[in-house]
């Protein structure tokens, strides 16, 4: 584990090489985030960003999305892994907005977790990310990078998260998911992680550390 000292600087160097962190999905409101975050499952961000560049604009809302139906939807998609139960998944939580929330995205878990093609770490992403919560999903990534520097160990993504918002210090929770997520992506890689350039290379315990 990093030692509890450290883990200030852990963040703080983290805030300093990246002072206002965001999501790379392409979004203009709480609905397009959260449909972004759904089709992103199993896909990337640039998968996912080149087929909202053409949805988005024709469906910008949950009436406009539902009118598409899924066969309407499939073919703006089609692009992105599993897309056919993806499409299903997104004109079912359309109409739950519209039917259940007055067409607006709930900014409670429960409610979020309950929308078909939402799970824990989706629900994660939105609150944080378009409400400002201070949650952290755990993606490959993050749990990776949990793990192998010892910020917060765990065996399944749910202790990873829970020990990552026991250790995280207050002022840096809310922006901890971005940070952490494109550190994985970018530098502490699953494959060969770029350890030179890592700017907590010190702090953390990875014994295989390629310096």
């Amino acid at each position: 584990m990093v030692k509890k000292a450290a883990i200030e600087a852990f963040y703080s160097r983290l805030a300093e090489s990246n002072p206002a962190p965001t999501t790379e999905l392409h979004y203009s409101s709480p609905f397009q985030l959260l449909i972004a975050v759904i089709l992103s499952a199993q896909a990337t961000d640039v998968g996912v960003n080149k087929a909202t560049a053409r949805l988005f604009p024709l469906a910008p809302t949950p009436e406009t999305m539902a009118a598409l139906g899924e066969e309407g939807l499939t073919e703006y998609i089609k692009t992105i892994g599993l897309y056919r139960t993806k499409a299903k998944n997104v004109i079912a939580t359309c109409r739950i907005l519209l039917a259940e929330h007055g067409g607006q995205v709930p900014t409670e878990r429960a409610a979020l977790e309950a929308l078909p093609g939402v799970g824990r770490k989706t629900a994660n992403v939105v609150l944080n990310t378009a409400f400002g919560q201070p949650t952290i999903a755990v993606d490959t990534h993050i749990f990776r990078l949990g793990n192998r520097t010892g910020l917060a160990p765990g065996k399944t993504v749910l202790e990873v998260e829970q020990k990552l918002l026991r250790v995280t210090p207050e002022q840096y929770k809310k922006d901890a998911h971005h940070w952490l997520i494109l550190h994985g992506r970018y530098i502490c890689k699953a494959r060969k992680p770029e350890c030179g350039r890592c700017v907590v290379a010190d702090l953390c315990t990875f014994k295989g550390k390629a310096l």
